[in-house]
């Protein structure tokens, strides 16, 4: 069965100025990335803005992907939603388009109990027992997993890896040694660009990260450095991409990751957010700093067609 390694980036949504879904820009994306040499696709990730589509733009985003991919790296879309019933209509629409996993966080916005958490997923495993799933922890907008509820969830065949966010060193290696001491077999994915260093040195099998859609030519660096061998090019590499992380955080997630890729010559639209004038204001020194840094990294525009 399927099971996550390397590089994803946790992709961004080009918006036009209606405020839709940018297909072309999607697609220019999709080819830049694999071009670049990523291991594999994550749309509609919180990078990528889901929370604020409805159901027939997030089926049309996979669509997309997975059309303009054409079978050239695994496509893994987040099908996250509130509830579990929303969660396998999109998870089904993924299986449809040829999806080799799904990413599911627990349900979000009401704060949920680790039995509640467990109950999701089961639900979902009920409806698709065979179909590979990727559990992701991020405690920045959900409540976080458990080691024992990820122990039990990972008994099942289908969960083939896991997306944790949390950026503690702490929770990843706990969660690893749960996982191991229950005998499961399924790949550690890091969610936080900062760590991909630390990570694969305690055995996570690569990362999905919004970064990776940003600089994949550093980050694909950081993950090849250290497969071969070289620990100081891959330590160097996460070091410097560490002032783009922070200057990309500098504005309200995830537009920062939003300018970058505009620096980079990507056509990505407006926020689906309302900004105050400060945020306006600070967008234009933010991107300014980021070009700055692009520069100092060796990675320019990209010309599209």
């Amino acid at each position: 069965m399927y099971k996550p390694d390397g590089v994803y980036p946790a992709m961004l949504t080009p918006f036009d100025d209606e405020g839709n879904v940018n297909e072309s820009v999607l697609r220019q994306l999709v080819d830049w990335l694999i071009d670049e040499g990523v291991s594999g696709l994550f749309p509609l990730g919180s990078a990528g803005e889901f929370i604020h589509m409805d159901f027939a733009e997030k089926v049309r985003i996979m669509e997309v992907v997975c059309d303009q991919a054409a079978g050239r790296v695994p496509v893994t879309p987040g099908t996250t939603d509130s509830c579990a019933s929303n969660c396998i209509k999109l998870t089904r629409k993924a299986k449809e388009y040829g999806c080799a996993a799904v990413v599911i966080s627990p349900p979000y916005y009401i704060p949920v109990s680790q039995e509640q958490i467990e109950e999701h997923y089961e639900q979902i495993f009920a409806e698709f027992p065979d179909y590979p799933v990727i559990l992701y922890n991020i405690p920045l907008f959900s409540t976080p997993i458990d080691y024992d509820v990820v122990k039990r969830l990972s008994r099942y065949s289908n969960v083939v890896g896991m997306k944790d966010s949390s950026g503690s060193m702490v929770d990843f290696m706990h969660y690893m040694d749960k996982i191991r001491l229950i005998g499961s077999d399924l790949n550690m994915m890091t969610g936080r660009e900062e760590m991909l260093y630390a990570a694969l040195a305690v055995g996570a099998t690569g990362t999905m990260t919004g970064t990776a859609g940003i600089v994949p030519e550093t980050m694909i660096g950081i993950y090849k450095a250290w497969q071969d061998g070289d620990r100081e090019q891959a330590k160097k590499l996460q070091l410097d991409v560490l002032q783009l992380i922070r200057a990309m955080f500098a504005l309200p997630f995830p537009l920062g990751f939003k300018a970058a890729l505009e620096v980079r010559g990507f056509k990505m639209g407006g926020s689906k957010r309302p900004l105050s004038d400060a945020d306006q204001y600070n967008y234009q020194k933010v991107e300014s700093r980021i070009e700055k840094i692009l520069s100092q990294l060796g990675v320019g525009k990209v010309f599209v067609d």
